[in-house]
């Protein structure tokens, strides 16, 4: 196998990505987009089919007994029987128990442990899964959408391969799964940026937040406040991220690259445009590291298919025309524009001069306790 980015895909991948509650078929979305554009097909790229995650490989990370549970529930129609473990680890509400739930799970992570197996033996300096990026997930519990944490067991695979790792977090929500997992190593160090205000999922993710033990100030958190646009986030990006990695001096990067900040969406309610996030991207890419770059939130599912396609792109190094390619099966949801390019909206950003340069100095100082 030569060195072209690594792109997992597998129809299974996509089918089981397809059936999760809130984003129902969004998967299909995204590929049929990149497929439209024929990014797959300017020799840049190698698909590598996904293999489902073996029962151990869940166990690196996620608890015996929850792994457990969802086998027991795998083939059964009524789950009534189960109602008190079913909350107990975080099946009800949010991560209702699916069908095949555990079957499921397996798919999910396996997109994710199949791209860090391959960067783990130098297979390729970059891998792409779309399909993975489930940050919530807790060790012994599925939580916000999340059943499985793919990231953090593709990082267990990271790990055997580069001894200091840098996870990378730009969905609009805490990647709190992730962040708990590594909370007192300084072997992988967990930047996420995220929107914090009064009642915003998760509701972690504070300034002061910085790891546990020997894991202090190897978790770092920038939180956001309301209405975040394209230069104060940027604002932020440019001076934090060269800063982290001058002090941590990673051997590699798992980028989680949610699309839910985007402007239109509706959970995450903020203002970035698809550049905000492609310029992100490609200072990632400058680094010259081996990467792992990974979906995760995005409930505008046309959005969400314009930037990983458009990411797609930045890291192909291809320029795509702005017009929605028409062969798309998907064409009339990318209304009323047909582009590929969102604008922003006229939403106030609330997050001031003092309140950026403050995050900056604070990131600063926990970075000069970095060895």
């Amino acid at each position: 196998m030569d060195k072209k980015i690594i792109y997992i895909y597998s129809e299974k991948l996509i089918r089981e990505c397809n059936r999760l509650p809130n984003m129902l078929n969004r998967a299909s979305m995204v590929q049929d987009l990149i497929n439209c554009y024929g990014l797959l097909l300017t020799g840049k790229f190698q698909a590598v089919q996904s293999l489902d995650a073996t029962e151990d490989e869940l166990k690196l990370f996620h608890s015996t007994s929850y792994i457990d549970f969802l086998k027991k529930v795998n083939d059964l129609d009524n789950f009534d029987e189960f109602e008190k473990e079913q909350v107990e680890y975080g099946l009800s509400y949010e991560c209702p128990i699916l069908e095949r739930n555990f079957e499921l799970v397996q798919t999910l992570a396996g997109g994710s442990i199949s791209a860090a197996k391959l960067l783990a033996k130098n297979k390729c300096k970059i891998a792409i899964n779309w399909f993975g990026g489930w940050h919530h997930a807790q060790r012994d519990s599925a939580e916000g959408f999340c059943y499985v944490n793919d990231i953090v067991l593709a990082i267990h695979i990271l790990s055997t391969a580069f001894d200091r790792i840098l996870y990378l977090d730009l969905d609009i929500h805490h990647g709190d799964g992730v962040q708990n997992a590594f909370e007192f190593s300084n072997k992988i160090l967990t930047l996420s940026f995220h929107k914090k205000s009064v009642g915003f999922y998760p509701g972690t993710g504070d300034l002061n937040e910085v790891g546990s033990s020997k894991g202090k100030y190897y978790s770092l958190n920038v939180p956001l406040l309301d209405g975040i646009g394209h230069n104060n986030y940027l604002k932020l990006f440019d001076k934090i991220f060269p800063s982290v990695l001058m002090s941590f001096k990673p051997k590699c990067i798992v980028m989680q690259c949610g699309a839910d900040g985007l402007n239109g969406d509706r959970i995450g309610q903020c203002n970035l445009t698809l550049k905000t996030i492609g310029e992100c991207v490609d200072k990632v890419l400058k680094s010259d590291l081996p990467t792992l770059f990974l979906g995760g939130g995005g409930y505008n599912f046309a959005n969400t298919a314009r930037l990983w396609t458009y990411l797609t792109s930045i890291i192909a190094d291809k320029e795509l025309d702005d017009d929605i390619p028409d062969t798309s099966q998907y064409f009339v949801n990318y209304g009323p524009t047909y582009e590929l390019h969102i604008d922003a909206s006229l939403q106030k950003d609330v997050n001031t001069n003092d309140y950026i340069n403050n995050i900056v100095n604070e990131i600063a100082l926990y970075c000069s306790f970095i060895v």
